[in-house]
């Protein structure tokens, strides 16, 4: 059985303390993968978000470092905990603990979508759960980790932006939309300056609201060692075509943005950095 793909890993090149993470926009499917969905390739695509990948390349040129998973969602989600199981995804889980995400049919291996219902054709053992987490999980957070601790133990500080898009939302939500675990993961100056940057740039923003964050930036989060981080979500409708799958007349607009957060960000956390250390 072919394995799943390690996680794309640009080491940070730069002068900015910043780390891009993108966990969704895995596009390597294996045709084991394939072939075990009801519903083939199609339901699976359907988990991604398209091409956000892509939308880092300006952040990443600059000198930014990124951790992104080649792995799709429909395998495993990168952006879940190891516990956060559908009971009816794994064969032979325990009903226990069920988090209102797996509930939904988006736990670690994701189980359905509203479009095309069940996406399995059968439960998956918790030893394939286990290859799943040891050739892509583990991988993309060991990755993240890492490269973190080399931004903090260089700049005294750091700063991890984890990279999403969500569909067309309902009307009022912006395009823009920050979180912070309501507070939890950054400081509060950091998500206040980010939707202001936003704001600049021509883009409405809000924080926490409709969407506060998941698991990458709770778990690699330390506000209090001055490791702070955000999650990002854009409007797919910003940067894709009409069919929201291929580059659309936005694509480059949102890209510089993502190396405009990420350059404006960077600065002003080592600006305050260095005012501490003179202090």
């Amino acid at each position: 059985m072919t394995p799943l793909p390690s996680p794309i890993v640009h080491a940070p090149r730069g002068s900015l303390p910043v780390l891009l993470s993108v966990p969704h926009s895995g596009r390597d499917y294996p045709d084991w993968l394939v072939e075990s969905a009801s519903a083939g390739r199609h339901a699976l695509t359907t988990l991604e978000d398209p091409l956000v990948d892509r939308l880092v390349w300006r952040a990443v040129k600059r000198g930014c470092g990124a951790v992104i998973a080649r792995t799709p969602r429909a395998a495993i989600d990168c952006n879940r905990a190891e516990d956060d199981i559908d009971p009816s995804v794994i064969d032979g889980a325990g009903r226990g603990r069920v988090t209102a995400r797996a509930r939904g049919g988006l736990g670690i291996v994701p189980s359905r979508t509203q479009q095309h219902g069940y996406l399995w054709r059968r439960p998956i053992s918790p030893e394939q759960l286990g290859d799943r987490l040891d050739q892509a999980h583990r991988p993309y957070h060991d990755a993240i980790e890492r490269e973190l601790a080399l931004v903090h133990e260089r700049f005294g500080c750091a700063l991890l932006i984890d990279c999403h898009s969500m569909p067309p939302p309902p009307g009022g939500t912006p395009p823009i939309v920050f979180g912070d675990g309501r507070g939890r993961t950054a400081d509060g100056w950091v998500s206040r300056e980010a939707v202001e940057l936003a704001r600049g740039c021509g883009f409405e923003a809000w924080l926490n609201d409709p969407f506060a964050g998941g698991h990458d930036i709770e778990r690699h989060a330390l506000p209090a060692r001055n490791i702070h981080a955000l999650q990002l979500e854009v409007d797919r409708r910003c940067y894709l075509d009409d069919a929201l799958r291929e580059p659309g007349p936005g694509f480059d607009r949102m890209a510089a943005f993502v190396e405009t957060l990420v350059v404006e960000l960077g600065e002003a956390l080592l600006g305050r950095e260095f005012a501490t250390a003179a202090e």
